[in-house]
């Protein structure tokens, strides 16, 4: 999934270690906790950020709902539609990790490996994305008029849409500045924008998911039920966003 938590923090030509106190004590401060509270130590594995501050709360939700998915899918038969919810929810919890993993990070070079990192989990979640997204089309092939007939396969068109062009502007704004937004200071304008995005299209995966418990497969097959998913996505939702960072989010 292209990025969450916004790929970068800040492009590496221009990382630098002079924020004054205030703006780092701001940047460091969770939208939940005091100052320091979600922040990596200096000597801290980046691995850590997994678990750091409500990172757990998020780890014990987005492994429940992956956990629900998988029993409900390996206890049945399995045909060739089965991987694509295998596929999307692993990658939801891939895209899960990649934002954990970069949120602590404050110093230039925990933000160049968090980014690295974060970009690659992306990487492969998106590619795990595309491969549920090409399963669900050859399925459809067969009896095209069930295309979007549900509200979850509107939702998985735009999230699969959506991830795209978020995929392409994580890329352009770290990797690319200056040639696609004409320089590194107009890509750095963009970092706070995208990692709102970001969360608010984790958010619209958690959802996608939730509607496909009110598909017919699910219906008469899986029979996953809904508020089980709606209470794994609530820790989720609560333990991610509990580490969200103020200034590191756009002001209103």
């Amino acid at each position: 999934m292209a990025s969450a938590t916004g790929i970068p923090e800040r492009h590496p030509a221009t990382i630098t270690n002079g924020n004054n106190s205030d703006d780092t004590r701001s940047e460091h401060e969770p939208l939940l906790g005091q100052h320091g509270d979600v922040s990596q130590k200096n000597d801290q594995n980046i691995v850590h950020n997994l678990l750091l501050g409500t990172a757990s709360v998020a780890q014990a939700g987005i492994w429940i709902l992956a956990a629900i998915v998988w029993n409900g899918v390996f206890t049945h038969d399995l045909i060739f539609f089965s991987p694509h919810p295998l596929l999307n929810s692993t990658a939801v919890l891939l895209t899960t990790q990649a934002i954990l993993i970069l949120q602590p990070t404050h110093t230039p070079s925990q933000k160049r490996t968090g980014t690295l990192t974060h970009f690659a989990l992306h990487a492969l979640a998106n590619t795990l994305f595309l491969s549920a997204l090409i399963i669900i089309e050859i399925n459809k092939s067969t009896h095209p008029e069930t295309r979007f007939t549900s509200i979850h396969g509107i939702l998985g068109l735009t999230t699969y849409i959506l991830i795209l062009l978020q995929a392409g502007v994580g890329v352009a704004q770290y990797f690319f500045p200056a040639q696609v937004f004409g320089s590194v200071d107009k890509g750095k304008g963009v970092y706070k924008w995208h990692r709102l995005s970001g969360y608010l299209l984790l958010g619209l995966e958690l959802v996608t998911i939730a509607a496909a418990t009110g598909t017919a497969y699910n219906r008469s097959t899986l029979h996953i039920r809904l508020w089980a998913v709606v209470v794994a996505i609530v820790l989720v939702v609560a333990g991610v966003g509990a580490r969200a960072k103020r200034a590191k989010l756009p002001r209103w």
